[in-house]
């Protein structure tokens, strides 16, 4: 088993295409498969499945190509440190949950790094799905948070996926919301004077749950809710029909504009205000990329500034 082997079925995993993948790669088709046939018999085991879909990882290869992407970015870590002068662009990637701090610290990283040595990807995603991106090596970090109420469930997954979770930040609820709505100039908010305006949250798919939710107080009873998938347009139905989120109080004005405030929640007997830990996600004993070093400065730089406010 070869280095160049395992690019090579990455590659074809990628792209779900033998003749894809041989294109991308500059290679004949014929020379993959062989390459690909090699690997199989070293390894004992069948890699792909090919089928009228193009090339699909088995079971068992699914598992295998988890570890080569560990393996192969061990060694693009290296090549990073010990091969400045290679012409191969480095990949960093980040997935998070609908955090505008999350990208403008993203920003600040590719302003740092010389961009026509890196291949950049920032990914707003379901809570689930960063979880996996960061698992299977799709994206370096991952951006979520923790309370008591998702804390058991979260943690099982990242056990799953053999994540760990480093804290970056405490903070309480805030409502955040369009600052001509009627309870924008308001000291603090309550459950109740929020019943007749329409909570809006990001929607988390088919496996999206309670514990997934990125708003707290998922599980309490609201008159009217409303789920969407991007944080601009959640921001249009803010101003459209005076929604409102429940969130960290964390925004980025340079980012989503000046026409939004946030607002304490004040909490009663039912509904709890509730500490949210923001942090970060990587693969457990993982190396950060200095890409991802200078990522999480500009994120801990942002949080403090703001928390310094």
């Amino acid at each position: 088993m070869t280095l160049q082997q395992i690019f090579y079925a990455l590659t074809i995993s990628e792209t779900g295409s033998m003749n894809k993948a041989a294109e991308v790669l500059f290679i004949s088709q014929p020379s993959l498969t062989n390459a690909i046939k090699e690997l199989e018999k070293d390894v004992g085991i069948t890699i792909f499945s090919r089928t009228g879909r193009g090339a699909v990882p088995t079971k068992d290869g699914e598992e295998f190509l988890l570890y080569a992407r560990q393996v192969y970015q061990q060694y693009e870590l290296l090549q990073q440190k010990y091969g400045e002068k290679g012409n191969v662009k480095r990949k960093f990637g980040v997935s998070s949950q609908h955090y505008s701090f999350a990208v403008k610290a993203f920003v600040e990283t590719v302003k740092k790094l010389d961009s026509r040595k890196y291949e950049f990807a920032i990914r707003e995603e379901k809570t689930h799905v960063v979880i996996q991106d960061v698992g299977n090596l799709r994206s370096e970090i991952g951006i979520i948070y923790l309370s008591d109420f998702n804390r058991k469930v979260i943690e099982k997954m990242l056990k799953e996926y053999e994540l760990e979770f480093q804290k970056l930040i405490e903070c309480n609820a805030y409502v955040y919301l369009w600052k001509n709505h009627p309870l924008a100039k308001e000291k603090s908010i309550s459950f109740e004077q929020l019943r007749q305006y329409p909570c809006l949250s990001f929607e988390q798919g088919e496996k999206g749950s309670f514990y997934f939710a990125e708003e707290i107080l998922s599980d309490s009873d609201y008159a009217q809710t409303i789920k969407t998938c991007d944080r601009a347009t959640m921001l249009n139905l803010m101003v459209g029909l005076n929604g409102y989120t429940l969130c960290s109080g964390i925004i980025c004005g340079e980012l989503n504009g000046s026409d939004y405030v946030v607002v304490p929640f004040e909490d009663d007997a039912v509904n709890h205000n509730s500490i949210l830990e923001i942090g970060y996600i990587i693969k457990k004993h993982g190396i950060l990329s200095s890409a991802g070093e200078i990522y999480i400065k500009e994120v801990q730089k942002y949080l403090k500034e703001q928390s310094d406010i």
